[in-house]
């Protein structure tokens, strides 16, 4: 057992030859895939949330105490900083059902041949809460947030007079946004207190009604940065190696595109959807 950041082993010649690396080359950090992503948004201390939101979406928050769900609907990992002198525990909330909604929509809903750009815009000509719709977005197999039921995707409130192309578009991404609010009250009722959101400009996080329904329901603040997986993962390989000293040198260089305030104004209005949204989950859970 060696440490996180530190030689793990050496680049074997079998795998020199397969790969073209140099053998010998060290080996000097790892990580699973979300841990890793959090490293890569500079996300290390308690409070600090890594969120992607591509076909499926992952919030994951580190927390400074040992705690776990008793229902499992999140996980607790290590984190990547995590010794026995300072607890760091990753806790992970993945939604099956996040941007596969959204592409789902794109397909079968939208009009024919839109952009993504184009249906934000479209999206954005309805009010928050979508005038009454919401939609489930759970149409993705089993989620662990819900005990591991599998309820399907539902669209409720429709109003065949008043409703139209763009009450749908926004309610999917609403959904969406509402099912990681879901998620992240399970977090902090293990006592991580969420007020910080650090995300790529990627996947669902480049639509501005996303980024803001975000931050609207859950009070947080959201950055943005210019970042993935590998350059994370290259970043720590290096402080491994001694190239960097610590996590503030390795990341002094991250490139922060945008910050997303919560609009205080429009605060009760995105909580309001959230509840009819969370009433309407938990009625269908409760059958």
């Amino acid at each position: 057992i060696v440490p996180t950041f530190s030689v793990q082993g050496q680049v074997t010649a079998h795998a020199a030859a397969e790969l073209g690396l140099a053998e010998g080359t060290p080996v000097c950090y790892r990580a699973g895939d979300q841990p890793n992503n959090a490293l890569s948004l500079n996300v290390f201390n308690p409070g600090e949330i890594a969120s992607t939101a591509g076909t499926s979406g992952v919030v994951y928050g580190v927390n400074g105490e040992i705690n776990y769900d008793p229902k499992s609907r999140v996980n607790t990992f290590a984190h990547v900083n995590h010794t026995n002198e300072q607890t760091r525990l990753g806790i992970l909330l993945c939604i099956n059902g996040t941007g596969i909604l959204n592409s789902w929509i794109k397909r079968t809903v939208a009009p024919e041949g839109i952009s993504y750009p184009a249906m934000n815009d479209l999206a954005a000509q309805a009010p928050i809460g979508s005038e009454g719709v919401s939609i489930l977005p759970f149409g993705n197999g089993a989620e662990r947030v819900l005990q591991n039921r599998e309820i399907g995707s539902s669209i409720h409130g429709v109003n065949f007079l008043k409703h139209g192309k763009q009450h749908i578009v926004r309610a999917a991404q609403e959904g969406i946004v509402f099912s990681f609010q879901y998620g992240i009250e399970i977090m902090e009722q293990m006592g991580m207190d969420v007020k910080k959101i650090h995300a790529g400009h990627a996947n669902m996080f480049l639509s501005p009604l996303f980024r803001e329904t975000l931050a609207g329901v859950s009070g947080a603040t959201i950055e943005l940065f210019d970042t993935d997986g590998s350059v994370g993962a290259a970043k720590g390989a290096g402080i491994g190696a001694g190239i960097y000293k610590d996590n503030n040198e390795a990341f002094a260089t991250l490139d922060r595109i945008e910050v997303i305030e919560p609009k205080e104004a429009d605060r009760q209005a995105y909580r309001d959807a959230y509840g009819l949204w969370k009433q309407r989950l938990e009625t269908i859970l409760n059958k």
